[in-house]
């Protein structure tokens, strides 16, 4: 399996040197770096062990003024190699660069005391000495410590062994098929255009691959590849990679930016970190303080914000939230490094528990929902992420950057707790999801609003889709009411008549006399046929109002027992569906009626002829083309 390897230790302690003897590859390529006689620059080589066995190096500048540059490098790596030059000892890079490794997570290593050549076997001892107090509390207090001379060569091959050995046993950090490859150079290369270089740290990138660029979203193709300087049409997680980008130009690149797949990374402006402030940080980290914020290869200004607290102290952990001022791209568990401004030094770090955060209140509920994903299993994640979603829900992809987990065991999880009612899948395109508690929620607040409903409109049938979308749905992801909906009609929880949602056993409630009113309608709009009477003529000699029998007028037509052809005009539904039947008649026939074929047709005077085909136009059964009307083709 691929394995990235980095140096790490303080400016001219032979790093560079080191990595030239054991591959004879001079990683300082910038003139400015061959003139000052200083690495400015990450630098890249490549050592073989041997079979097909090839360890990518990093090696990372150790100059004060550019450990930026450091953690840019540190960051991709597997296991470090921290060097000490045996005529100095333990310097101030030396601690902050392993502080550095501690805070990115990487726990193994080897020591190398380099320039033994130098000194004498005394001072070496006492060196190794010093070199093994100052591990003892860190990772790496049982690691071989070995001493060398890039400069005559000893002990390098006795190091290159050993690290050959460590290699067959060394089970990199788990890796998932999520393509990401942060971004440490970009450059035009001539007959190829524009390159970028990273350590690909999980999934893969082929040949032909469609790429973004996050989190600007820049589009591209990936025309070749290459790693170990040899050409490939595939390069796995864990290697050095370079990937030559079609269309772009290196203006429209920068370090830090990510290369994936579309769709599979989202950038966001805020971040839930699990943050421990340095024991030896020169201060406690306060409250909404500005920071250079380190992850993966981008450096960027933050702010702190803490949830539960006004400051860390040395020594001390919190879950806070990081706040930018543009977007950043994230996967959980991702590490990240804090350094402070002045002075300019390492001051925290930890780990991401959230990357897509949204705003929370301090010392709230929810401050305990986010200490819960600290170290919490894939499951666990996704029901807590979910929890804090709500109604939006989270798609496939969200969740698979929220647990930091790959897709097969992924969809193999979310099967299982879809059948465990743990989770519910509302829109099958983007795979999205609520939680079961959530949906649970939501149905039984949609059946209640239904109950009221029929408390409150006895004689109403029920309420419309739209309705109900527009009062109870109004704040929900439109696919997760539909989706809703759906679920409580398959379980027989509510019933759709058409349009029409109600509760099962829902019957419209009359009082006597509106019964009775309701039975007299009915009769007079069956006899009317085609040629009722007008509104003034039926409810005057009931001595009623409009305002009185909108009720049951209302009930009627929800019921299906009469149509409102326009303001004052119903006529009985069996009526018009009986033209309707005619009309379609006709037109098996013929291919347009006119106004006096309507007339012939159905027998009216233009008073109910008029509305009626406006009517048939409305409801799309016709279509008017000039003076006349033709059957419009039904989808």
């Amino acid at each position: 399996m691929p394995v990235v390897m980095g140096t790490a230790g303080h400016i001219d302690h032979g790093k560079t040197s080191l990595i030239k003897a054991l591959t004879g590859v001079d990683c300082d390529r910038l003139a400015e770096e061959k003139k000052r006689g200083i690495t400015i620059e990450l630098g890249f080589a490549s050592l073989d062990l041997g079979g097909s066995e090839v360890l990518s190096i990093i090696d990372v500048p150790g100059h004060e003024k550019f450990v930026k540059n450091m953690v840019a490098g540190a960051a991709g790596i597997d296991f470090v190699l921290l060097v000490i030059a045996a005529d100095e000892g333990v310097m101030p890079q030396t601690r902050e660069h392993l502080e550095i490794c501690t805070l990115l997570g990487i726990e193994q290593g080897f020591v190398v005391l380099t320039k033994v050549d130098m000194v004498d076997e005394e001072w070496l001892e006492m060196v190794r000495e010093d070199v093994r107090e100052f591990l003892a509390p860190t990772f790496l207090a049982e690691a071989p410590v070995h001493a060398v001379s890039s400069h005559t060569g000893q002990g390098l091959e006795q190091l290159k062994t050993e690290i050959a050995n460590f290699m067959k046993g060394f089970e990199p950090r788990r890796r998932t098929d999520l393509a990401r490859l942060p971004v440490d150079r970009v450059f035009t290369m001539k007959g190829h255009g524009t390159v970028v270089t990273g350590t690909l740290i999980s999934g893969q990138l082929s040949v032909g691959d469609d790429v973004v660029l996050y989190p600007k979203m820049t589009a591209s193709k990936v025309r070749s590849l290459q790693s170990h300087g040899a050409s490939v049409e595939t390069a796995p997680a864990g290697r050095r990679t370079a990937v030559n980008l079609h269309g772009l130009e290196v203006e429209d690149i920068e370090r830090g930016e990510v290369l994936g797949r579309p769709g599979t990374l989202f950038p966001a402006m805020v971040w839930d970190v699990e943050l421990t402030c340095l024991p030896s940080s020169p201060k406690s980290l306060k409250h909404r303080k500005e920071i250079h914020f380190h992850h993966g290869s981008k450096e960027v200004m933050a702010k702190v914000y803490f949830l539960d607290r006004e400051k860390l102290d040395k020594g001390e952990r919190a879950v806070c939230q990081i706040r930018f001022d543009r977007p950043m791209t994230g996967v959980y568990g991702d590490r990240v490094v804090l350094r402070s401004f002045s002075p300019l030094r390492t001051i925290a770090g930890g780990s991401i528990i959230n990357p897509l955060g949204r705003k929370v209140k301090r010392f709230s509920d929810d401050v305990k929902r986010l200490e819960s994903l600290i170290g919490a299993e894939p499951e666990a994640l996704i029901q807590t992420q979910l929890d804090l979603a709500g109604n939006e829900g989270l798609t496939f992809q969200q969740l698979s950057i929220l647990t930091n987990t790959a897709s097969k065991p992924l969809d193999k999880m979310l099967q299982s707790m879809g059948g465990q009612q743990k989770v519910f899948l509302f829109d099958k395109d983007s795979r999205a999801y609520v939680s079961g508690g959530r949906y649970d929620e939501l149905a039984e607040g949609l059946i209640s609003h239904l109950t009221e409903f029929h408390k409150k409109e006895p004689m109403k049938s029920g309420v419309s889709r739209g309705e109900i979308a527009s009062s109870f749905g109004k704040s929900l992801p439109p696919k997760l009411f539909h989706a809703l909906v759906e679920r409580l009609i398959r379980q027989n929880e509510i019933v759709a008549s058409q349009e029409i949602l109600h509760l099962p056993g829902h019957k419209v409630s009359l009082a006597s006399d509106q019964q009775k009113l309701r039975d007299t309608l009915c009769d007079i709009y069956e006899k009317g046929a085609l040629t009722p009477p007008n509104l003034k003529d039926v409810l005057e000699p009931l001595g009623l109002t409009f305002k009185e029998a909108a009720s049951v007028y209302r009930l009627l037509q929800d019921q299906g027992d009469i149509v409102r052809i326009k303001d004052d005009m119903y006529f009985a539904s069996s009526a018009v569906e009986g033209l309707r039947n005619k009309l379609a008649a006709y037109f098996a026939e013929n291919e347009e009626l006119g106004p006096q074929d309507f007339k012939d047709l159905a027998g009216l005077s233009r008073k109910f002829s008029i509305p009626l085909l406006e009517y048939m136009d409305k409801e799309k059964f016709t279509i008017r083309v000039g003076d006349k009307r033709r059957l419009r083709k039904q989808a």
